[in-house]
Protein backbone atom coordinates (compact mmCIF):
# COMPACT_ATOMS: atom_id res chain seq x y z
CA UNK A 1 0.00 0.00 0.00
CA UNK A 2 1.48 3.32 -1.28
CA UNK A 3 0.50 6.99 -1.67
CA UNK A 4 0.48 8.02 -5.22
CA UNK A 5 2.01 11.43 -4.47
CA UNK A 6 5.25 11.68 -3.19
CA UNK A 7 5.86 14.64 -0.27
CA UNK A 8 7.24 17.83 -1.80
CA UNK A 9 10.88 18.66 -1.75
CA UNK A 10 10.27 21.38 1.28
CA UNK A 11 8.98 18.63 3.07
CA UNK A 12 11.49 16.67 2.75
CA UNK A 13 14.12 18.84 2.64
CA UNK A 14 13.07 19.77 6.39
CA UNK A 15 13.11 16.50 7.18
CA UNK A 16 16.44 15.79 6.17
CA UNK A 17 18.13 19.01 7.53
CA UNK A 18 17.10 18.22 11.31
CA UNK A 19 19.90 15.25 10.96
CA UNK A 20 22.33 18.36 10.72
CA UNK A 21 21.47 18.83 14.42
CA UNK A 22 21.08 15.16 15.42
CA UNK A 23 25.12 14.57 14.19
CA UNK A 24 26.42 18.36 14.85
CA UNK A 25 25.44 17.60 18.43
CA UNK A 26 27.13 13.91 18.71
CA UNK A 27 29.93 14.77 16.54
CA UNK A 28 30.73 17.68 18.51
CA UNK A 29 30.95 15.91 21.33
CA UNK A 30 33.71 13.50 20.39
CA UNK A 31 36.07 16.36 18.73
CA UNK A 32 35.72 17.93 22.02
CA UNK A 33 36.47 14.65 24.20
CA UNK A 34 39.89 15.70 24.99
CA UNK A 35 38.54 19.06 26.07
CA UNK A 36 35.76 17.77 27.73
CA UNK A 37 37.45 15.14 29.75
CA UNK A 38 39.46 17.73 31.23
CA UNK A 39 36.68 19.96 31.66
CA UNK A 40 34.23 17.55 33.54
CA UNK A 41 36.73 14.71 34.99
CA UNK A 42 39.50 14.38 37.22
CA UNK A 43 42.09 11.50 36.80
CA UNK A 44 44.07 9.68 34.79
CA UNK A 45 41.12 7.97 33.33
CA UNK A 46 39.38 11.15 32.37
CA UNK A 47 39.53 10.85 28.45
CA UNK A 48 38.06 6.86 29.09
CA UNK A 49 35.52 8.22 31.33
CA UNK A 50 34.08 11.10 29.18
CA UNK A 51 34.41 8.13 26.09
CA UNK A 52 32.32 5.68 28.84
CA UNK A 53 29.68 8.71 29.06
CA UNK A 54 29.08 8.75 25.13
CA UNK A 55 28.64 5.01 25.33
CA UNK A 56 25.76 5.12 27.55
CA UNK A 57 24.47 8.04 27.08
CA UNK A 58 23.74 6.03 23.19
CA UNK A 59 22.48 3.21 24.83
CA UNK A 60 19.49 5.85 25.26
CA UNK A 61 18.84 5.85 22.21
CA UNK A 62 17.02 2.13 21.56
CA UNK A 63 14.86 3.23 24.39
CA UNK A 64 14.04 6.52 22.70
CA UNK A 65 13.53 5.31 19.79
CA UNK A 66 10.98 2.70 20.77
CA UNK A 67 9.09 5.10 22.53
CA UNK A 68 8.97 7.87 19.77
CA UNK A 69 8.37 4.66 17.59
CA UNK A 70 5.49 3.37 19.36
CA UNK A 71 4.30 7.27 19.38
CA UNK A 72 5.33 7.94 15.96
CA UNK A 73 3.36 4.23 14.40
CA UNK A 74 0.22 5.23 16.22
CA UNK A 75 0.10 9.00 15.60
CA UNK A 76 1.99 9.82 12.52
CA UNK A 77 5.81 11.27 11.87
CA UNK A 78 5.04 15.06 11.89
CA UNK A 79 4.36 15.01 15.23
CA UNK A 80 6.98 12.60 16.20
CA UNK A 81 9.63 14.44 14.52
CA UNK A 82 8.75 18.31 16.02
CA UNK A 83 8.72 16.30 19.52
CA UNK A 84 12.00 15.01 19.29
CA UNK A 85 13.53 18.22 17.94
CA UNK A 86 12.12 20.20 20.52
CA UNK A 87 13.48 17.82 23.55
CA UNK A 88 16.82 18.22 21.25
CA UNK A 89 16.76 21.78 21.22
CA UNK A 90 16.85 22.21 25.32
CA UNK A 91 19.08 19.36 25.92
CA UNK A 92 21.53 21.02 23.87
CA UNK A 93 20.81 24.43 25.19
CA UNK A 94 21.73 23.15 28.98
CA UNK A 95 24.94 21.33 28.07
CA UNK A 96 26.07 25.07 26.90
CA UNK A 97 24.71 26.53 30.25
CA UNK A 98 26.58 23.49 32.39
CA UNK A 99 28.98 24.70 35.22
CA UNK A 100 32.65 22.81 35.47
CA UNK A 101 34.16 20.53 37.46
CA UNK A 102 36.11 23.13 38.57
CA UNK A 103 32.88 25.07 40.18
CA UNK A 104 31.12 22.49 41.15
CA UNK A 105 32.93 19.53 41.56
CA UNK A 106 31.68 15.97 40.26
CA UNK A 107 28.35 16.66 40.25
CA UNK A 108 29.70 18.50 36.91
CA UNK A 109 30.57 15.12 35.43
CA UNK A 110 27.25 13.71 36.07
CA UNK A 111 25.16 16.51 34.69
CA UNK A 112 26.96 15.98 31.50
CA UNK A 113 26.29 12.37 31.45
CA UNK A 114 22.50 13.23 32.55
CA UNK A 115 22.32 16.06 29.01
CA UNK A 116 24.08 13.28 26.70
CA UNK A 117 21.31 10.38 27.85
CA UNK A 118 18.89 13.02 27.54
CA UNK A 119 20.10 13.77 23.68
CA UNK A 120 20.36 10.05 23.46
CA UNK A 121 16.80 9.84 24.01
CA UNK A 122 15.91 12.12 21.80
CA UNK A 123 17.78 11.26 18.85
CA UNK A 124 16.48 7.69 18.96
CA UNK A 125 12.84 9.03 18.14
CA UNK A 126 14.71 11.51 15.45
CA UNK A 127 17.09 9.48 12.94
CA UNK A 128 14.13 6.59 12.63
CA UNK A 129 11.52 9.26 12.16
CA UNK A 130 13.58 10.97 9.56
CA UNK A 131 14.48 7.62 7.85
CA UNK A 132 10.85 6.96 7.36
CA UNK A 133 9.32 10.02 6.30
CA UNK A 134 12.26 10.06 3.57
CA UNK A 135 11.21 6.75 2.70
CA UNK A 136 7.65 6.85 2.68
CA UNK A 137 7.43 10.15 0.96
CA UNK A 138 10.14 10.07 -1.70
CA UNK A 139 9.23 8.95 -5.76
CA UNK A 140 9.78 5.19 -5.86
CA UNK A 141 12.55 5.25 -8.51
CA UNK A 142 14.20 7.76 -6.11
CA UNK A 143 14.04 6.22 -2.60
CA UNK A 144 17.89 5.25 -2.25
CA UNK A 145 19.00 8.76 -3.41
CA UNK A 146 16.13 10.80 -1.39
CA UNK A 147 16.57 8.54 1.90
CA UNK A 148 20.46 8.68 1.57
CA UNK A 149 19.76 12.88 2.37
CA UNK A 150 20.06 11.77 5.63
CA UNK A 151 23.19 10.13 5.94
CA UNK A 152 24.25 13.39 4.02
CA UNK A 153 23.00 16.06 5.40
CA UNK A 154 24.06 14.08 8.91
CA UNK A 155 27.68 14.79 7.61
CA UNK A 156 27.08 18.04 7.21
CA UNK A 157 25.77 18.37 10.62
CA UNK A 158 29.50 16.37 11.08
CA UNK A 159 31.52 18.91 8.88
CA UNK A 160 29.82 21.81 10.69
CA UNK A 161 30.93 20.43 14.23
CA UNK A 162 34.35 19.70 12.66
CA UNK A 163 34.28 23.33 11.71
CA UNK A 164 33.23 24.34 14.74
CA UNK A 165 35.54 22.52 17.31
CA UNK A 166 38.45 23.35 14.75
CA UNK A 167 37.89 27.45 15.36
CA UNK A 168 37.36 27.49 18.90
CA UNK A 169 40.68 25.36 19.57
CA UNK A 170 42.82 26.79 16.86
CA UNK A 171 41.47 30.41 17.60
CA UNK A 172 40.81 30.74 21.48
CA UNK A 173 43.81 30.48 23.83
CA UNK A 174 43.90 27.69 26.22
CA UNK A 175 42.62 29.09 29.26
CA UNK A 176 40.04 31.21 27.32
CA UNK A 177 38.66 27.96 25.27
CA UNK A 178 38.74 26.26 28.95
CA UNK A 179 37.14 28.69 30.35
CA UNK A 180 33.98 29.81 28.03
CA UNK A 181 34.75 29.04 24.46
CA UNK A 182 34.01 25.71 24.41
CA UNK A 183 30.32 26.59 25.22
CA UNK A 184 29.97 28.78 21.61
CA UNK A 185 29.79 25.44 19.59
CA UNK A 186 26.80 24.00 21.93
CA UNK A 187 25.19 27.24 21.45
CA UNK A 188 25.63 27.36 17.79
CA UNK A 189 23.86 23.63 17.80
CA UNK A 190 21.18 24.69 20.45
CA UNK A 191 20.01 27.99 18.04
CA UNK A 192 20.62 25.46 14.58
CA UNK A 193 17.83 23.32 16.53
CA UNK A 194 15.75 26.06 17.31
CA UNK A 195 15.28 27.26 14.16
CA UNK A 196 14.64 23.63 12.52
CA UNK A 197 12.10 23.08 14.58
CA UNK A 198 10.13 26.39 14.15
CA UNK A 199 10.76 25.21 10.42
CA UNK A 200 9.51 21.75 10.74
CA UNK A 201 5.94 23.40 11.74
CA UNK A 202 5.26 23.82 8.07
CA UNK A 203 5.63 19.86 7.01
CA UNK A 204 3.38 17.80 5.87
CA UNK A 205 2.43 14.36 7.05
CA UNK A 206 4.00 11.18 5.24
CA UNK A 207 1.73 10.26 2.57
CA UNK A 208 2.10 6.61 3.26
CA UNK A 209 1.36 7.09 7.02
CA UNK A 210 -2.10 8.64 5.55
CA UNK A 211 -3.10 6.14 3.59
CA UNK A 212 -2.56 3.42 6.22
CA UNK A 213 -4.28 5.71 8.62
CA UNK A 214 -7.24 6.48 6.01
CA UNK A 215 -7.91 2.57 5.61
CA UNK A 216 -7.60 1.83 9.23
CA UNK A 217 -5.02 -0.72 8.87
CA UNK A 218 -2.73 0.97 11.57
CA UNK A 219 -2.08 -1.63 14.52
CA UNK A 220 -2.54 -0.94 18.33
CA UNK A 221 0.91 -2.83 19.39
CA UNK A 222 3.41 -1.86 16.12
CA UNK A 223 6.67 -2.75 18.10
CA UNK A 224 5.13 -6.36 19.19
CA UNK A 225 3.49 -6.36 15.50
CA UNK A 226 6.88 -5.82 13.82
CA UNK A 227 8.67 -9.00 16.17
CA UNK A 228 5.76 -11.21 15.41
CA UNK A 229 5.57 -10.66 11.49
CA UNK A 230 8.74 -9.13 10.44
CA UNK A 231 11.37 -10.30 12.87
CA UNK A 232 13.53 -11.60 9.96
CA UNK A 233 13.95 -8.04 8.40
CA UNK A 234 14.15 -6.37 12.44
CA UNK A 235 17.40 -8.60 12.62
CA UNK A 236 18.70 -8.13 8.90
CA UNK A 237 18.40 -4.19 9.75
CA UNK A 238 20.48 -5.10 12.72
CA UNK A 239 23.00 -6.41 11.19
CA UNK A 240 22.99 -3.13 7.94
CA UNK A 241 23.10 -0.77 10.96
CA UNK A 242 25.91 -2.61 12.53
CA UNK A 243 28.37 -2.41 9.70
CA UNK A 244 27.23 1.42 9.13
CA UNK A 245 27.44 2.19 12.98
CA UNK A 246 31.20 0.83 13.52
CA UNK A 247 32.54 1.89 10.00
CA UNK A 248 31.22 5.65 10.94
CA UNK A 249 31.54 5.95 14.85
CA UNK A 250 35.47 4.35 14.73
CA UNK A 251 35.93 5.80 11.01
CA UNK A 252 35.38 8.78 11.49
CA UNK A 253 34.02 10.14 14.46
CA UNK A 254 36.67 8.29 16.62
CA UNK A 255 39.25 9.28 14.26
CA UNK A 256 40.02 12.82 15.83
CA UNK A 257 40.39 11.33 19.41
CA UNK A 258 42.76 8.77 17.98
CA UNK A 259 44.79 11.00 16.01
CA UNK A 260 45.50 13.02 19.11
CA UNK A 261 45.93 10.10 21.79
CA UNK A 262 48.11 7.37 19.22
CA UNK A 263 49.10 9.51 16.71
CA UNK A 264 50.54 12.41 18.46
CA UNK A 265 48.98 15.59 16.36
CA UNK A 266 47.60 18.39 17.95
CA UNK A 267 44.13 18.74 18.45
CA UNK A 268 43.95 21.33 15.90
CA UNK A 269 45.15 19.23 13.07
CA UNK A 270 43.42 16.60 13.93
CA UNK A 271 40.32 18.51 14.07
CA UNK A 272 41.15 19.39 10.52
CA UNK A 273 42.02 16.41 9.02
CA UNK A 274 38.43 15.35 10.25
CA UNK A 275 36.93 18.10 8.62
CA UNK A 276 38.44 16.88 5.06
CA UNK A 277 36.83 13.70 5.58
CA UNK A 278 33.62 15.12 5.91
CA UNK A 279 33.33 16.48 3.02
CA UNK A 280 34.88 13.37 1.76
CA UNK A 281 31.65 11.92 3.20
CA UNK A 282 29.04 14.32 1.95
CA UNK A 283 30.72 14.06 -1.79
CA UNK A 284 30.24 10.17 -1.45
CA UNK A 285 26.49 9.57 0.27
CA UNK A 286 24.34 10.62 -3.28
CA UNK A 287 26.53 8.90 -5.91
CA UNK A 288 25.95 5.47 -3.57
CA UNK A 289 22.27 6.14 -3.20
CA UNK A 290 22.39 6.52 -7.05
CA UNK A 291 23.60 3.04 -7.47
CA UNK A 292 21.32 1.27 -5.19
CA UNK A 293 18.51 3.18 -7.21
CA UNK A 294 20.19 1.86 -10.47
CA UNK A 295 21.73 -1.53 -9.03
CA UNK A 296 19.98 -2.79 -6.62
CA UNK A 297 20.36 -2.55 -2.38
CA UNK A 298 22.08 -6.28 -2.14
CA UNK A 299 24.58 -5.43 -4.60
CA UNK A 300 25.95 -2.21 -3.56
CA UNK A 301 25.86 -2.88 0.54
CA UNK A 302 27.70 -6.17 -0.49
CA UNK A 303 30.30 -4.35 -2.69
CA UNK A 304 31.07 -1.85 0.21
CA UNK A 305 31.04 -4.41 3.32
CA UNK A 306 34.07 -6.02 0.97
CA UNK A 307 35.58 -2.87 1.05
CA UNK A 308 34.92 -2.63 4.76
CA UNK A 309 37.06 -6.12 5.37
CA UNK A 310 39.90 -4.80 2.98
CA UNK A 311 40.82 -1.09 3.83
CA UNK A 312 40.46 -0.10 7.75
CA UNK A 313 44.02 -2.16 8.51
CA UNK A 314 45.55 -0.29 6.02
CA UNK A 315 43.77 3.04 6.57
CA UNK A 316 45.07 2.64 10.25
CA UNK A 317 48.31 1.92 8.97
CA UNK A 318 48.74 5.22 7.00
CA UNK A 319 47.23 7.12 9.75
CA UNK A 320 50.19 5.54 11.99
CA UNK A 321 52.90 6.81 9.42
CA UNK A 322 51.62 10.32 10.78
CA UNK A 323 53.07 11.61 6.89
CA UNK A 324 50.65 14.21 6.09
CA UNK A 325 49.99 12.67 2.91
CA UNK A 326 49.52 9.64 3.65
CA UNK A 327 47.11 10.08 7.19
CA UNK A 328 44.66 12.49 4.64
CA UNK A 329 44.76 9.29 2.55
CA UNK A 330 43.88 7.46 5.27
CA UNK A 331 41.43 9.21 6.36
CA UNK A 332 39.44 9.64 3.28
CA UNK A 333 39.70 5.92 2.62
CA UNK A 334 37.84 5.39 5.61
CA UNK A 335 35.19 8.20 5.07
CA UNK A 336 34.35 6.87 1.53
CA UNK A 337 33.68 3.90 3.11
CA UNK A 338 31.82 4.95 6.10
CA UNK A 339 29.64 7.31 3.42
CA UNK A 340 28.70 4.77 1.34
CA UNK A 341 27.51 2.34 4.00
CA UNK A 342 25.44 4.91 5.49
CA UNK A 343 23.89 5.94 2.58
CA UNK A 344 22.46 2.61 1.36
CA UNK A 345 22.21 1.19 4.65
CA UNK A 346 19.46 4.03 5.24
CA UNK A 347 17.25 2.82 3.09
CA UNK A 348 18.07 -0.84 2.94
CA UNK A 349 16.84 -1.01 6.77
CA UNK A 350 13.90 0.79 6.21
CA UNK A 351 12.38 -0.93 3.61
CA UNK A 352 12.77 -4.46 6.01
CA UNK A 353 9.32 -3.49 7.47
CA UNK A 354 6.30 -2.25 6.27
CA UNK A 355 4.87 1.35 7.21
CA UNK A 356 2.62 0.35 9.68
CA UNK A 357 5.73 -0.90 12.48
CA UNK A 358 8.48 0.77 10.47
CA UNK A 359 9.70 3.27 13.15
CA UNK A 360 9.51 0.53 15.57
CA UNK A 361 10.82 -2.23 13.33
CA UNK A 362 13.93 0.64 13.32
CA UNK A 363 14.25 1.31 16.62
CA UNK A 364 14.51 -2.43 17.78
CA UNK A 365 16.98 -3.28 14.95
CA UNK A 366 19.03 -0.39 13.79
CA UNK A 367 19.14 1.38 16.13
CA UNK A 368 20.11 -0.92 18.72
CA UNK A 369 22.92 -2.07 16.56
CA UNK A 370 23.63 1.99 16.22
CA UNK A 371 23.52 1.77 20.22
CA UNK A 372 25.94 -1.21 20.32
CA UNK A 373 28.16 -0.54 17.26
CA UNK A 374 27.85 2.98 17.64
CA UNK A 375 28.11 4.17 21.07
CA UNK A 376 30.41 1.30 22.54
CA UNK A 377 33.08 1.30 19.88
CA UNK A 378 35.17 4.50 20.25
CA UNK A 379 35.72 3.91 23.96
CA UNK A 380 36.25 0.13 22.81
CA UNK A 381 39.14 1.35 19.92
CA UNK A 382 40.25 3.56 22.47
CA UNK A 383 41.11 1.11 25.43
CA UNK A 384 42.30 -1.54 23.21
CA UNK A 385 44.73 1.32 21.49
CA UNK A 386 45.82 1.70 24.81
CA UNK A 387 46.43 -1.33 26.13
CA UNK A 388 47.58 -3.36 23.07
CA UNK A 389 49.83 -0.53 21.75
CA UNK A 390 48.33 -1.07 18.22
CA UNK A 391 47.33 1.71 16.31
CA UNK A 392 45.48 -0.23 13.49
CA UNK A 393 43.67 -2.42 16.34
CA UNK A 394 40.60 0.25 15.41
CA UNK A 395 41.00 -1.12 11.83
CA UNK A 396 40.75 -4.91 12.91
CA UNK A 397 37.76 -3.94 14.89
CA UNK A 398 35.85 -3.08 11.72
CA UNK A 399 37.16 -5.50 9.95
CA UNK A 400 35.67 -8.06 11.83
CA UNK A 401 32.39 -7.00 12.20
CA UNK A 402 32.48 -6.37 8.52
CA UNK A 403 33.26 -10.22 7.62
CA UNK A 404 30.27 -11.17 10.09
CA UNK A 405 27.90 -8.90 8.50
CA UNK A 406 28.80 -9.98 4.74
CA UNK A 407 26.88 -13.27 4.95
CA UNK A 408 23.64 -11.61 6.13
CA UNK A 409 24.12 -9.38 3.25
CA UNK A 410 24.55 -12.20 0.63
CA UNK A 411 21.34 -13.10 1.53
CA UNK A 412 19.22 -10.28 2.12
CA UNK A 413 16.21 -10.25 -0.58
CA UNK A 414 16.37 -7.06 -2.74
CA UNK A 415 13.96 -4.24 -1.69
CA UNK A 416 14.49 -2.22 -4.45
CA UNK A 417 10.72 -1.42 -5.76
CA UNK A 418 10.04 -3.10 -9.59
CA UNK A 419 11.05 -0.86 -12.32
CA UNK A 420 12.76 1.58 -10.80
Amino acid sequence: MRASEPLDRRSLALAALSTVVEWYDFTLFLYLATVLARLFFVGENAMLTTLAGFAVAYLMRPLGAMAFGHFGDRHGRRATLLLSMALMTVAMLLSALLPTVAQIGPLAGILLLVLRCVMGFAVGGEYTGVIAYLLEGAPSHRRALVTSMAAATSEIGGLLAAGASALAVSLLPAPVLESWGWRFPFLFGAAMAGTILVARMAMRESPEFEVHRAAGTLVSRPLGHAISRYGTGVARGFAISALGSITYYVGITYLPIHLVSAGGLSEADALKLATIAAVAVIAVTPLAGLAADRFGRRPVLIALAVLAAMLPYLSFRLLAGMGALSALIGAVILAAVAGGVSAVGAVATAEQVPAEGRLSGLALGATTATALFGGLTPWLAQLLTERTGSTTAPGIMITLVALAVLPVLLTLPETRPPGS
